[in-house]
This record gives structure tokens, sequence and C-alpha cells, in this order.
């Protein structure tokens, strides 16, 4: 009897626990991963919740203090350097944490948003599922096996005109070698979106 008391208990406690999840957004460039990620944070907003948004300090593109979509779209984001960097800004207050670039990011980024998830908060995380090989990029695999969501989102092949799932770069007016760096910032100049029969390395 008691341990079913005790049983009752602990559920009560955990219902009124706030709920958390875990949201990626991913897909190839210029599919509108930013942009999805601002329409949450702003939906977000418009509901009362106390957000953040972070980005990788190596994305500086457009801007460093705010992420920005091709399309000029912006929204405040605290830029940093590791997981460590974000941990040290982290708001224990914050209903949503956001995160932008994700890919950049190493593993513990990973724990992170689980352990944030378990403590009630909503963590949006986005970034390319792909690099420009068409391998998993960073540990966004991880994020897409631990999430409760999954946005997917495909650009305009600009080859064909078909839909897009994958990054072509592109070096001097060719496709980059296999054995090139893996990161290299850049938009228009250095990379195209590439249905999968257009797509070369």
């Amino acid at each position: 009897e008691a341990k079913r008391v005790d049983a009752k208990r602990n559920k009560a406690k955990r219902s009124k626990r706030r709920l958390g999840q875990i949201v990626v957004v991913c897909g190839s460039m210029f599919a509108g991963k930013s942009e999805e990620l601002i329409r949450l944070v702003r939906r977000a907003r418009y509901a009362k919740k106390t957000v953040q948004v972070f980005k990788h300090a190596l994305d500086d593109r457009y801007d460093t203090t705010q992420v920005a979509t091709h399309m000029g779209v912006k929204h405040e984001a605290i830029p940093v350097r590791s997981v460590a960097d974000l941990v040290g800004k982290l708001d224990a207050g914050a209903h949503v944490i956001a995160v932008e670039e994700a890919q950049f990011f190493d593993s513990r980024l990973v724990h992170l948003a689980e352990e944030l998830a378990e403590r009630g908060h909503e963590v949006i995380l986005a970034g390319l599922d792909q690099d420009f090989r068409r391998e998993p990029f960073g540990p966004m695999a991880a994020f897409l096996a631990i999430a409760d969501e999954v946005v997917k989102l495909r650009a305009i092949c600009v080859q064909c005109g078909r839909l897009a799932s994958h990054t072509q770069r592109i070096i001097d007016g060719k496709p980059a070698r296999w054995e090139d760096p893996v990161v290299l910032i850049g938009a228009t100049e250095s990379y195209e979106a590439r249905g999968r029969a257009c797509h070369v390395v």
C-alpha cells in the first residue's frame, strides 16, 4: 500500500513539472532552417515564454550577434564558441533555448539538450544534417535520434529545379573534392542546393 501511495505522489510531482522537448530543424543550405528557427522563437515569445537564442560564433556571414536568413530576416542571438561557453551564458529561467548552426558544436551539446529537456525546457536545434559530402554533419545524427520532433526542410535544386536535400560546395566554379575541409563558412559564392541526381563530389 505504501509503495502505491509513493508511486502516486511521484506521478503527481512529474505531472506538475514543466514538460520539455527537443525540436530539430534540419535540411540543406537554402532550405529555410534559420527562417523556421526564427518563426518558432517568435511564436514562443507571442506565448509569453522567455527565450534565449544562441548561434555558433563561426557563422559570421551576415551578422555576428544575430541569426540571419539568406533573405535578410534577423533575430538577436548570443554568439558562443563552445558548449561550455553556451552553458556559461545560459539563463536557467528560460523556457525556450534555441541554437543555430548546431552542426558546429561537439557531442556535449547532445547531452546538454537532453538535460535541458528533462528539466522542462524546450530546446530548438537548427543545422545542416549533412555536410557537402552527404555525410552526417557533426552531432546532427545524434540530435535526430533524441528529438521529440524533426522538421526536415528542402530547398530547390539550382540545376534541375526539383526539391533538394543536399548541399553542393563549389570551389573556383568546380565541385569540391572529398578531401577538402568539412567546414567552410560561405553562402551563394561557395554553396548551392542540389538534388540527389545533381549533387557531385
